[in-house]
């Protein structure tokens, strides 16, 4: 952290409301402090660094759990699963977060300063303070929990620790050197500055006249025409407080899990804020009907799916080119494991197990939809033909290609553009990709399982329940109705395994997987299973790649460097 430098450089960011400006050259391009309180485009573009490394669906972490394999074999994911995890080589580090918030920090000052003057208009002025000042204590809790997510553990002595945290910028030779905080202490001051946030943020951006929030309405000579100056649709990728909320759901729901806080009190906190958010979309009747594929189109990016993306990219074929089968000229990275398409129950709901039809010489016949949508599977069409993991495969099949052919007789569908063309000549069509934050999904099932956790199955959080949730997301994915296997779940334990899987398939290959597992205190070293069509016979293999974590592996390391740096910090036990 103490290579962060003296002066800011900056990004200039023009939006609607500010003309562009010629300035004059500045010795070495370096703009210090008092250049930055003088000038908006300046001070936004501090603020705007804030949006730098937001964590999307695109990290392919699954590579480190039971649920994919990466066939790439210096890949930092696998040599982690591997065994190689440890506090000088951690590729889930977020340490590097902590840049972000001595940013949004560096803007706080300018804010608290009052001179930098987006505005000649008082009101637009107080406006546009209050509403970045938002957005940067927001990013700076959210910044925080990507730290705390991935860093807070056990010391040596059993206590719960979480990290430093940082309310003030810190010049390149200022004191780093700060303890870390309890894991609740930490929680609770990342609460904080949402809850500031909260008061300062719009609940959205372009909202109606009769629905501006009080904290504006209440300002003194307040302007509808004014206020859309300052909030209008124009900023509606901006953080906002419907976003925060949701933000604050994901956070409880990490903090109140059996690895940390094993909390009541923050499954509560959890389910209120996901129901508030939720129940302003109609609740469960709001949600997305193609939200299960929300990367398959323009379209779907676009829908009511994404409760918070980035701005939709041009036409690319990067994902695609990585993932694709060899057949269609990808590099087949990621496989998914015969563990994870065993986690997909048949089509009328009931777990695939033989005694529920499942057949392991038909295995892909009447199971969850979700399954094809998800996961190129032995005999499937795909890109225009047929793709063959068995005998026969070509360069489709289990090993043919070390490296860029599966490992475990799966590729990668999910997440992927079906019209994307990879040519043989080295021509290509690309489709359009989009970072996504946050989905609505996601917040059904935070509601889910803290709902669960507080009461059971039936227990209601301002009208919605556990087994609502559970149901409309299963209806919406085809399973058949009426869904008798859910009717059957009855007692807390068993729904908590439901939604558990429902979440693992949901939210599958978007990141989520490596810290679930963490979080719910469940094995790590669950070998990596394949399955193969001999010519004959589908052979499952029962350990195509190994995981081999340290028992202590639930809490991730401190990176070495910041330990041996700074005398204040504590590595977690085992590392």
């Amino acid at each position: 952290m103490k290579n962060l430098i003296k002066y800011i450089s900056i990004v200039f960011v023009f939006t609607s409301f500010i003309a562009c400006e010629t300035l004059e050259p500045v010795e070495e391009n370096r703009l210090d402090f008092e250049f930055i309180l003088t000038d908006p485009n300046a001070a936004e573009g501090v603020l705007l660094n804030g949006y730098t490394g937001l964590v999307n669906q695109y990290s392919f972490s699954e590579a480190a759990t039971d649920d994919a394999v990466n066939n790439i074999l210096d890949n930092n994911y696998k040599r982690m699963a591997l065994g190689e995890l440890n506090s000088q080589f951690n590729p889930a580090s977020r340490w590097g977060s902590f840049e972000s918030v001595f940013w949004v920090n560096r803007f706080l000052e300018t804010i608290e300063t009052g001179e930098t003057q987006w505005s000649r208009d008082e009101l637009i002025n107080e406006m546009f303070q209050m509403r970045m000042k938002g957005e940067a204590l927001a990013l700076r809790g959210l910044h925080h929990f990507y730290v705390l997510q991935a860093h807070a553990g056990e010391s040596a002595s059993g206590e719960l620790l979480g990290i430093p945290y940082f309310t003030e910028f810190i010049e390149a030779d200022g004191n780093f050197n700060l303890p870390r905080l309890s894991f609740e202490a930490s929680v609770q001051a990342i609460m904080a500055d949402f809850d500031e946030a909260l008061n300062l943020l719009p609940t959205d951006y372009g909202l109606s006249e009769g629905n501006v929030d009080e904290w504006y309405t209440n300002l003194e000579d307040f302007d509808y025409v004014k206020y859309q100056t300052v909030n209008d649709n124009f900023f509606d990728l901006r953080i906002s407080g419907r976003i925060v909320k949701a933000l604050k759901a994901r956070l409880a729901l990490f903090a109140a899990s059996p690895s940390f806080l094993d909390s009541q009190s923050y499954y509560n906190m959890a389910a209120t804020n996901a129901a508030e958010v939720l129940n302003t979309i109609g609740g469960v009747a709001g949600l997305d009907p193609v939200g299960n594929e929300f990367y398959a189109s323009d379209n779907n990016i676009q829908s009511a799916e994404s409760l918070w993306r980035a701005s939709i990219g041009g036409n690319s074929t990067t994902y695609e080119k990585r993932m694709f089968p060899p057949s269609v000229n990808g590099n087949g990275e990621i496989n998914p494991t015969h563990n994870f398409v065993m986690a997909f129950p048949m089509q009328d709901g009931y777990p695939a197990t033989q005694a529920n039809g499942f057949d392991p010489q038909n295995p892909y016949a009447n199971r969850d939809p979700r399954l094809e949508k998800y996961v190129v599977l032995n005999g499937a069409s795909f890109g225009g033909g047929i793709i063959n993991t068995g005998v026969g495969g070509g360069n489709d099949r289990l090993d043919s290609i070390p490296g860029q052919s599966t490992t475990t007789g799966y590729y990668l569908k999910k997440l992927l553009h079906p019209d994307v063309l990879i040519n043989d000549d080295g021509t290509t069509q690309g489709k359009r990709h989009a970072a996504v934050y946050f989905r609505y999904t996601e917040l059904f099932l935070i509601l889910a399982e803290a709902a669960n956790e507080i009461g059971g199955p039936d227990h209601q959080v301002d009208g919605i329940t556990a087994r609502d949730v559970i149901a409309a997301i299963r209806s919406r994915a085809g399973i058949a109705q009426s869904d008798d296997y859910l009717a059957s779940i009855t007692t807390k334990e068993d729904m908590r395994e439901l939604i558990r899987n429902e979440r693992r398939i949901e939210l599958s290959f978007e990141g989520h997987r490596f810290w679930d597992l963490r979080r719910w205190g469940l094995p790590l070293n669950e070998s990596a299973k394949g399955y193969f069509f001999n010519g004959s016979n589908y052979v499952e293999l029962p350990s195509v790649e190994v995981r081999n974590y340290q028992s202590f592996a639930t809490y991730m390391p401190i990176p070495n460097s910041e330990i041996l740096k700074f005398s204040e910090l504590e590595q977690n036990n085992g590392w």
